[in-house]
């Protein structure tokens, strides 16, 4: 009974936990705000609502202790200064520097309450162990139990995990027929699907921290494990190195700040490893979350960066007994990133830094800081063979309307290897995705979380043979318009391109951020660049990261 209440006394500031009692104890062992002429107040019913969406909508960028990251610093100390009118206008329209506006998502009453929140000491959220993640891990349905052989007749290397934000789902689309394959119910806003090395396993991680397993063999998808990571989470990884393929995974929390071992086919949790500790300043920080996550192709090794400490982590998880970890300083604040196309080296994007990080993977060394535009946000990257100056990985931004090309050839091309070799024009600031494929010429960008609907609304692609020319220009297309979904309250944002298998099709969301509205995606032809179909279903709540089983499984990008 213990346990019961005490899992529902957790903060206003998570996604199911609205406890006033809890609240109220933990504002009372939190830090005290800055002495202020008149301190914000909320009710205990406002102050719980303006936490959930905090946790939905702001925690990823300005962290759960409100210390900043990709986002500004959010304690009081500074957020007094502004004031609530101040706060109000900003959250409202946003800004240039990468903050998205909240207008077509939240009333003004929600903002108005929101400013008055960020005005008020953060609550600190429970700790969540190892005895909690055993308590929380379900095997649904043991190994020796599932299928021996494929009992479906789909294409499962070109079936796409679909993210569905604001339902709680992930949706399997067929990429051949376009049809939804099925509905798995899974944990709040999954950030990533990575699939096993057998490409069998939909390995998802909601933000809430909910973690599950995925079968791809049954007749329709099917949850075979589940745990809880933590109250926050945005990163899972499988061991793909010879001899350890799907023996183990790895999940990154954000809160508490730490990475979990778990059995790679079951789940079970082993191994718990903390990340708090120093920053590459020399300084203290509580709360250094687990970004993104990747597995060495050169060692059994994962690649584990370290968001607010700039630190990122080779992890061996050749014995996890006895644990070895290879600790490499370079920027704050680390957050997504992907291999270069040898898979030897791995760019991470240290993005209130501008700044990405080069890894050799092989060497175990960092290789490079490069400076870059504001705010790189790169996703996974993208790789391709520029006309002049050979292999480079590309990178939008936040912050800045450009997309960066960096080389990364540094036998065939030594006086360009990791520099900035080229800046396009992308049609927006606000970015969060490049993409193209190795059997593309075409390289696409977004700008989502732009403020204007007509850029938030439309990609920009450029033709890769002709980058050499200074004068090269891209193609603007509205693919929200294309989407044909009528008027919505909210903008209508075009988010996360992803090929399919063959690399002839890629695949756009349309998406307005509220889940009363309809969404939709976008598929175009990639030769043409033409829509070549959308897919329109209740279902497709709020669509947003998109997850090719093949280009994920393999790391095409």
């Amino acid at each position: 009974m213990q346990k019961v209440i005490r899992n529902v006394l957790m903060l206003a500031a998570l996604p199911f936990a609205m406890n006033v009692a809890f609240a109220a104890k933990a504002e009372k062992a939190a830090a005290p705000a800055p002495a202020v002429a008149e301190a914000p107040k909320l009710s205990a019913e406002d102050k719980a609502a303006s936490g959930k969406t905090y946790f939905e909508r702001c925690a990823g960028c300005h962290g759960m202790l409100r210390k900043g990251a990709t986002g500004k610093n959010l304690e009081p100390k500074n957020t007094t200064k502004l004031g609530s009118s101040r706060l109000e206008k900003i959250m409202t329209y946003g800004t240039e520097g990468g903050m998205p506006n909240f207008d077509d998502i939240l009333s003004k009453k929600e903002i108005a309450h929101m400013a008055e929140y960020v005005q008020m000491p953060a609550d600190v959220p429970p700790e969540w162990g190892m005895k909690d993640m055993k308590e929380s891990w379900k095997l649904v349905v043991p190994v020796a139990e599932r299928p021996t052989k494929q009992m479906n007749k789909v294409n499962l290397q070109n079936v796409f995990a679909v993210t569905l934000r604001d339902s709680g789902e992930v949706a399997l689309i067929d990429g051949d027929t376009k049809d939804i394959w099925g509905i798995v119910k899974t944990g709040y806003a999954v950030h990533i699907s990575r699939i096993s090395a057998s490409g069998r396993y939909v390995h998802v991680i909601g933000r809430d921290g909910r973690y599950d397993l995925i079968d791809m063999w049954y007749e329709q998808p099917k949850i075979v494990a589940t745990m809880k990571a933590g109250y926050e989470a945005r990163s899972v990884e499988t061991s793909k190195y010879k001899g350890y393929e799907d023996k183990y995974a790895v999940v990154g929390a954000y809160w508490p700040p730490q990475y979990a071992i778990l059995d790679g086919e079951t789940l079970e949790p082993l191994k718990v490893v903390s990340t708090r500790g120093m920053t590459v300043d020399g300084e203290y920080h509580p709360e250094p979350r687990v970004a993104s996550i990747v597995a060495s192709a050169e060692k059994p090794e994962w690649v584990i960066n370290i968001k607010e400490t700039g630190m990122i982590r080779l992890v061996d998880y050749s014995d996890i007994a006895n644990l070895k970890e290879v600790t490499i300083n370079s920027a704050k604040f680390l957050h997504d990133g992907g291999f270069d196309s040898t898979k030897r080296y791995f760019l991470v994007a240290a993005n209130a830094s501008n700044k990405i990080a080069v890894v050799d993977t092989k060497e175990g060394k960092l290789t490079a800081l490069v400076d870059t535009a504001k705010i790189p946000h790169p996703g996974r990257g993208a790789n391709f063979t520029h006309p002049k100056y050979g292999p480079v990985w590309a990178t939008s931004h936040l912050g800045a309307d450009v997309i960066t090309l960096i080389g990364t050839d540094p036998k065939g091309h030594p006086d360009q290897a990791w520099k900035v070799v080229q800046e396009l024009k992308n049609h927006g600031a606000n970015s969060l995705f490049v993409k193209t494929h190795p059997k593309s010429k075409n390289l696409w960008s977004d700008a989502p979380l732009n403020p204007d609907p007509e850029l938030a609304g439309s990609v920009s692609v450029y033709n890769i043979d002709e980058l050499g020319d200074p004068a090269a220009k891209s193609q603007v297309i509205n693919l929200a318009a294309a989407a044909n979904l009528g008027k919505t309250k909210g903008n209508q944002r075009v988010v996360h391109g992803e090929y399919n298998e063959a690399g002839d099709e890629i695949w756009f969301s349309v998406w307005t951020g509220n889940k009363t509205e309809p969404s939709a995606i976008v598929v175009v032809d990639d030769k043409t660049r033409t829509v070549k179909k959308v897919i329109k279903d209740p279902r497709l709540v709020t669509p947003t990261g998109k997850f090719n089983v093949h280009n994920t499984q393999h790391d095409v990008y």
